[in-house]
């Protein structure tokens, strides 16, 4: 495979694109030129609600079958005219006796059905020539003139009107707003988006042109429902303004991907395996006929190109700007992350946490078992002196307190605050107060006692020695 990648090149890769979309080519629920491919079948009894509004069902009909219909009413109608005008003249013996000044006719020379069906054409379209012509003595022919009359009228309204309403229709103004072939998915503004671009080719404007993005991909409910086609909005800008356009010059419209994006977990993989369409819908009003128009094109997932940006297509001129539309539709690849918007976060958060601070804890919290929590709240139930001898042990230094851990923890430990506590009846006398302080001051001798072999060995460190003078200079007389 790598040989024939090798011998044949780029040719190679062309003919394996081309087999790759032909493979996933599909039926499009919108087409490039905003034909929908919808049928409606199985009508039954319901054919009949398309006679009930017959005109908007023959403006919605094929030019071809309105100029049938057309030409059918008006030579149907001329040839139905034009054998009552006949029947007339054959019940009254016209057709068969000399139009003399003694005869008067129901109508002037009228001799067969030919003459009859020249005699309607020139009363409805008013040409008159002069040479046939109703007289007075007929009143049935006076009556059938009269019904000509307004039928002509009616008939002519009708298909005039359809069909001058059919040739104003803005369908055709849609021919001139254009769409970008494909749609692109790269960053803009640190945010991943979709974009699309859209362009007027004529001067006028389109007035109040909004642009509206619908995404048509089938689903299944949690509750094992299936939906296909579901349709589902894609904000362009709808709390922005964004989606009203200015639309004199390309432009690109965006779409930012984020947690209430429906392509919130498209990855440039997982487009690859994605069936869906995005369905665009721009709507403005025609600025000299003041119709209403509507463009439609849509875009499926083999459409969007992931890591791409349009060209521009904006240039300045000599006192004017210049738009380029041999560039309208060409893309150039830019660095895109491949992953979704969601993995994205996801990681975002993870190294966040990662090196987020926290709080470290000294040596002593990490030494000291649990009962030590709460030496700081009986710290203020001791005496004064031990109060003391413990604020001014918390301003040695970091290292001198990590050497002598465990001859504090020894010393200061939650066993010796409570026997000080047990042997500290509460009295209001100055006399039991020194008492319990100085039986305390004799546990706390104690306990420094028995730490002192631990003590001698650490005296090569520094600090240590300063440990030993401040504790010294805080015990009493007697001590």
């Amino acid at each position: 495979m790598a040989a024939v990648r090798r011998k044949f090149g780029d040719e190679y890769q062309a003919v394996g694109l081309a087999r790759c979309s032909a493979r996933r080519e599909r039926q499009r629920f919108v087409d490039k030129n905003g034909r929908c491919n919808v049928q409606h079948g199985n009508l039954g009894g319901e054919s009949s609600r398309y006679l009930s509004d017959f005109f908007t069902t023959l403006v919605d009909l094929k030019w071809r079958w309105n100029l049938l219909i057309f030409l059918l009413t008006y030579t149907v109608a001329w040839l139905v005219m034009a054998s009552m005008w006949w029947g007339i003249a054959y019940l009254r013996g016209d057709l068969h006796q000399a139009h003399g000044d003694t005869y008067s006719p129901c109508v002037a020379n009228v001799y067969n059905f030919p003459s009859a069906f020249l005699f309607f054409v020139e009363t409805e379209a008013t040409i008159g020539y002069g040479h046939r012509y109703i007289t007075e003595r007929c009143p049935e022919g006076i009556v059938l003139f009269l019904f000509q009359s307004l039928l002509g009228s009616v008939v002519d309204a009708f298909l005039i009107g359809c069909m001058f309403i059919k040739m104003s229709q803005p369908k055709k103004r849609a021919e001139t707003l254009m769409f970008s072939r494909a749609a692109v998915i790269s960053q803009r503004d640190a945010k991943l988006c979709l974009m699309f671009r859209v362009g007027n080719l004529r001067n006028s404007h389109m007035v109040s042109a909004q642009i509206r993005c619908k995404l048509i991909k089938s689903r299944q409910t949690p509750e094992g429902e299936f939906l296909p086609l579901d349709q589902c909005e894609l904000d362009v800008g709808f709390g922005t303004g964004a989606d009203q356009l200015f639309l004199v010059s390309p432009l690109t419209i965006c779409h930012e991907i984020n947690s209430e994006s429906p392509f919130f977990s498209l990855s440039q993989r997982s487009l690859r395996s994605e069936q869906f369409e995005i369905v665009v819908i721009l709507e403005g009003i025609v600025e000299t006929t003041g119709m209403t128009c509507q463009a439609r094109t849509s875009y499926t997932e083999d459409e969007v190109l992931w890591g791409h940006r349009f060209l521009p297509v904006m240039s300045l001129e000599d006192g004017f700007f210049r738009v380029d539309y041999s560039q309208f539709h060409a893309t150039f690849e830019v660095p895109t992350p491949p992953y979704s918007v969601k993995e994205q976060e996801e990681n975002l958060s993870q190294s966040s946490l990662l090196n987020s601070p926290f709080d470290k804890k000294t040596r002593r919290e990490q030494v000291c078992p649990l009962d030590c929590a709460d030496v700081t709240g009986e710290k203020n139930k001791l005496p004064a002196k031990l109060q003391k001898i413990s604020s001014r042990k918390e301003g040695l230094p970091p290292r001198a307190l990590r050497m002598s851990s465990s001859n504090t923890e020894k010393t200061f430990s939650t066993g010796d605050l409570l026997k000080i506590q047990e042997i500290s009846p509460i009295s209001d006398g100055e006399d039991s107060d020194s008492r319990m302080q100085l039986k305390a001051l004799k546990i706390n001798a104690k306990a420094l006692t028995q730490s002192t072999s631990e003590l001698e060995l650490q005296k090569d460190f520094p600090g240590m020695g300063t440990l030993e003078e401040k504790l010294e200079d805080n015990f009493p007389a007697k001590l």
